[in-house]
């Protein structure tokens, strides 16, 4: 399993409405070949707020299909409005994951 890791820099007073544009994307995420999941972390005690989107995925192929696909940047431009400066984006391998929805 693969991981992108994108950090935003929140404006002032945009977290609420970064979350629901996050939010909107999922449906059109989970039609994505090899998507696995999402996660928003959010860090409040900075400033700018610092907002990480960690996807998951089912391969490195899986994931590097995803950034050729015109939905990732669709993504980008709908969260980027709330954001300050372009995001850091980082690739990384899950060496150990697990998560039990309740």
């Amino acid at each position: 399993m693969h991981a992108r890791v994108t950090q935003f820099h929140i404006l002032q007073g945009k977290s609420e409405e970064f979350a629901k544009a996050v939010e909107s994307l999922l449906p059109l995420m989970r039609q994505q070949k090899g998507f696995r999941g999402i996660f928003v972390l959010h860090t409040h005690a900075t400033d700018p707020i610092q907002v990480q989107v960690l996807s998951l995925w089912d391969s490195l192929d899986a994931l590097d299909e995803s950034e050729k696909n015109l939905y990732f940047y669709q993504a980008l431009a709908r969260v980027q409005a709330f954001a300050q400066g372009f995001p850091s984006i980082h690739v990384h391998q899950v060496l150990v994951g697990e998560y039990e929805q309740t």
